[in-house]
Formats: structure tokens, sequence, C-alpha cells
């Protein structure tokens, strides 16, 4: 008979992780990582999946997270392993996703002078995570792995890290020691007179505007937000990163804000003389955009308080649950309507659309270019096929370009968390490796990877990943053969760009050498029936879009000026 396994640190580490109900952990193996994935080889209850670079793996995770608000694992080995995981872990840090970084080290009696591969990177990680720590005794493993599950998942969520030295990991524990099982923890909602002091403000106000942010999502509030919206005619601008908090069909929505350009939405802002930003993140659009001169009337509601910010003074601030304080001032409102009318009132003398221009004018841009038979194809004409191809419920990750920028202002988005931007550290290359996780969490969901080409050759390695692991995703590459981001600004602000033009292989056949099916249009009309051909194929694939990117500085022409800072 074989002998028994010895108990490690590395097992009862991965017991944690099973006891956290972790189902992923995301890699590329090491030599410092070995005693980890020998114990993940030995047991059923958690997926390790092999990537192609760390950066992957932790957009993977980064991804997981904030379609789950559960934390996966990110690890990889020390060095340049662990180096290559933190821009993933940066944008999870400033996007709020939980995860937990795990990274292997050389041996304690090595800490102290130079070493092969050896950077702190305890130290290296601070300033992209909400809590590290390194494991200095394997009895503390219990409670250090829970501390990591619970600081990355707490308000606001994000990553934390772990560091298992080698010999540590390989050292012999107790039988007696056990993974510390995960507990409950519920929000407070605010105090009935911090209801009623927003209900009066609600009350007194003439023109109010919602601000809808990434925390509505995280939190699981859309549905109270639309209840609240409905129930009170409150017209709703969304962040990015808050894409799906109200259905974009309804006449309420006024769709996303977040172009620092004068877009039709930044104009309600001007109008409203009061905002309700609800699960708004500073990180997702500067509030200076919004609020240039520091007066407009604020109400705060969001699990955390507000932010100190010249531009965003909240004159009161619901703080809690978010869906239970939505839930109350919605039943605080209706006796009393907004400017003493009640929803009925002001729809009936329609109030209630005095923003309804500014949807009327995107969903008029977008419209006009339904039927665009240009070539290249125009971006407004990408996203109208996009999104006729897709259901309400299917998944699109956005990379970070120029293409962002379009699917944020224009694709219309129906349910919560079925767009993924990137936008408070707005990395690129987070789509591919983003929509693997997606798959992963809803198998039954068509799933979207839309890049740039910049982006896609980022973290193009993860094709193999995705075809090996049955991931069914489409990656919509919108080619140009340059930083089109780069060249509109530089266009924008000095007339000419430099140093933004690449060539690409043949992106066709570069998937197909992955031995993925793979498309290319060859007019505007072609665009739909190649995308569903995509989308219906049994396996991942890849179309491939030419896209005319002249359309960013018509764009800018009809919007005026762009400024830093997108």
């Amino acid at each position: 008979m074989a002998p028994k396994p010895v108990r490690t640190a590395a097992a009862l580490l991965v017991e944690c992780l099973a006891a956290e109900t972790c189902e992923y952990v995301f890699s590329v193996p090491g030599e410092e990582t070995m005693d980890v994935l020998d114990a993940l080889s030995r047991q059923t209850a958690v997926r390790h999946i092999t990537t192609r670079h760390e950066q992957g793996a932790a957009f993977m995770a980064d991804v997981y997270g904030r379609l789950t608000g559960r934390a996966a694992v990110a690890m990889s080995t020390l060095g340049p392993g662990a180096t290559n995981l933190v821009t993933g872990i940066a944008d999870a840090y400033l996007d709020h996703a939980p995860m937990v970084a795990l990274t292997g080290q050389t041996g304690l009696d090595k800490l102290h002078k130079e070493s092969h591969q050896y950077v702190d990177i305890v130290r290296m990680f601070e300033p992209v995570t909400k809590w590290n720590q390194r494991v200095e005794q394997p009895a503390a493993v219990p409670e250090i792995v829970r501390k990591a599950f619970r600081v990355a998942q707490l308000e606001k969520p994000g990553p934390t890290h772990v560091e298992l030295p080698e010999n540590l990991a390989a050292a012999t524990v107790d039988d007696d020691l056990r993974p510390i099982d995960p507990t409950q923890t519920y929000f407070p909602e605010p105090t009935d007179e911090a209801i009623d002091h927003a209900a009066r403000l609600l009350a007194g106000s003439t023109r109010p505007l919602v601000l809808a942010g990434n925390g509505v999502l995280r939190q699981n509030a859309a549905q109270a937000l639309r209840d609240l919206a409905n129930g009170l005619h409150l017209p709703v601008a969304e962040t990015f990163m808050g894409k799906g908090t109200i259905d974009d069909r309804s006449h309420l929505s006024l769709m996303a804000v977040g172009l620092q350009a004068r877009d039709h939405v930044l104009s309600g802002f001007d109008r409203a003389d009061l905002v309700v930003s609800i699960g708004y993140d500073l990180v997702e659009y500067a509030p200076s955009h919004w609020n240039p001169d520091g007066r407009t009337r604020i109400i705060h509601i969001d699990t955390q308080p507000a932010e100190v910010d010249a531009y965003y003074q909240p004159e009161v601030e619901l703080i809690g649950d978010i869906d239970g304080s939505l839930r109350r001032l919605l039943r605080a409102m209706l006796p009393l309507g907004i400017g003493g009318r009640t929803a009925s009132d002001r729809h009936a003398t329609r109030e209630v659309l005095v923003h309804q221009d500014l949807r009327t004018a995107l969903l008029a841009e977008l419209g006009a270019y339904e039927h665009d038979d240009g070539w290249p194809i125009k971006p407004q004409k990408a996203l109208v096929d996009l999104r006729r191809a897709l259901g309400p419920k299917d998944i699109v990750v956005s990379d970070v370009g120029a293409h962002k920028i379009w699917v944020s202002r224009l694709y219309q988005t129906y349910e919560p968390n079925t767009v993924i931007i990137s936008n408070g550290f707005a990395a690129m290359g987070i789509s591919l490796p983003g929509a693997i996780a997606a798959k992963l969490v809803h198998p039954d969901r068509r799933v979207v990877a839309l890049c740039g080409d910049g982006g896609f050759l980022m973290n193009s390695q993860e094709l193999e990943t995705a075809r090996r692991i049955g991931a069914n995703i489409t990656v919509v590459v919108w080619r140009d053969d340059g930083y089109g981001l780069i060249d509109w600004k530089q266009r924008t602000e000095f007339g000419h760009p430099f140093g933004v033009d690449f060539t690409n292989p043949d992106f066709v056949a570069y998937a197909q050498s992955f031995g993925m099916a793979a498309f290319r249009p060859a007019s505007a009309a072609e665009l739909y029936p190649t995308l569903m051909r995509a989308l219906e194929h049994d396996g991942p694939s890849l179309v491939e879009v030419p896209i005319d990117y002249r359309e960013n500085v018509r764009l800018t022409e009809h919007l005026g000026a762009l400024t830093p800072g997108w």
C-alpha cells in the first residue's frame, strides 16, 4: 500500500480554500508553488485552471469577483511570476473586485540576503491590496486564509494577498489544525432620521437625477433602484461600470455618463437641482466633471461614507445596505411626491421627460447607423449588430481603448452585470481572460470579449486556455492597426498622431492556429450574419472586424474638445 501523504501547510491551505467555497485557482505553475499544486491535485472541491500568463490569471480572478461577489485565487510563483500579477491585482483594487492573490516565495532562511528571484512581494503588493501577509508559521494558515477572503469580500471589496514561502509550504502540520469556517455578515441600515432627511431633500427638488454606480451591482440592488426610479419617475444616468443598473430600454434611462467631453447625458447634470448618487465610486468618474462648480446638492447612498472631495459634498448620506435604503426611501417618498407632485402627476404633465431630449439624441445617433454600409465598419454599426446578435442576459466584456468609449456610450444594456468594463484602473488586456471567467460563471450564456487589436494582443495567448478548458466564448476584435484611443487624443490635442501605428497578424489565421473557428466579414452587411455564425459555433470563436475610427474625431467635433482623463 502507498504511504499516506504527509499533511503539509500547503495541503492545509487548500483545505482552507475549500472551506471558503473557493471555486477556482488560476495560475501559471512554478517551483515555489509545487506543494500547493500537489495538494490541489488531491482534491475535487477547488478547480485549478492553468493560464498562459499570470496577468491572465489575475484578470480571470478579477472578473470572476466582479460577477459573483466572491473571491477566486490568482496564484503565481515568486519573483517575475508574482510581478506579472500586479496589473490584474491593481485592476481589482480600483474596480473593487474581490480576489485573493497567492504567491510562492523562497525559503524564510534566504529572505535576509540576496537570493535567486527574490524581491519583497509583500511590500510590492501593499499599495494595490486591501491586506496582505506572509505566512511565517504553518499554524497561522487557517487564520490568514480566513482573513484574506473575509477582507477581500467585505465592502468595498478588493484584492488581498498571501505569500507562502516554499519551506513552510512543505512543512508538516498537526492533524488537529482545521480551517476556520466563514461567517455571514449583514449590513446595517440608515436611521429613520437619515431616511426622513433624504426624503425631504428629494421631495423639495424639482429636477432630481440619479447617478447609479458599480456599487448597485455589487450589492445586487438593481431591482430596488429600478423600483425607486419607476415609483418616483426619476431619470437615471449610469457610470460606465454601472451599466445594467437600469434597463436602457426604459424611457427613464439616460444611459451612461463618463466621457470627459460635453456629452448629451452630462447636460442632464447641468439641469438637475439634486443628484442622488447610489453605489457611486468616485474612481469611476470624477465628480469635478459633472459638478464643476461644486454646488450641486447631493444625496449619497452607499455601503461606505463618501470620499472627501471638494466637488462631492453630500447633504445627507444613507450608509448601509443599498437595497434596504432604496426601498425605505421609496416608501417615505410615495406620500410626498417630488416638487409636491406624485409620480403620476409628474408623468401626466411630462415633467419626468425634462431629459428626454438627451436620451432621444443618443438613440437617434445609434439608429442612424443601423443600415450603414460604410467600409471599414463604423463603430456605431458594429455595436448595433452586436446588440442585435446577443440576448438580454448575454455578457460583453470590454477591453480598454477607443472601442470602450463607444461601448460605454452607446451599447444598450438590459440586465445587471451583462457589460463588464474596467474603468477604475482601465487595464488593457482584460477582455479575453475576463470573458473566460464570465463563461465559467455563466456557462449557459453567450459571452463576448470585445477587444481592440492593441489590447487583444496583450493577452491573446489565453485563446489556448479558452480552447483547452472548453470556454466557448466569442472574441470580437476591432482592427485599425494602431492604438486608436491615443491616436484620437493626439489628433484632438496636437493635431496629429505619433508613435501609435503598428502592424497585425492575420487574426483569422492566428485564431485558427489555436484550433478555433474564426471569421471576417467582407462587407458591413455581412457583419451580423458573421457574428451569428461565430456565436452559434460549438466552441470558442473569433471575429475580426475592420473598424473605421475616423468616427472618433467626428464624435469629438460633435461633442466638443476632449480633455485628458479617460
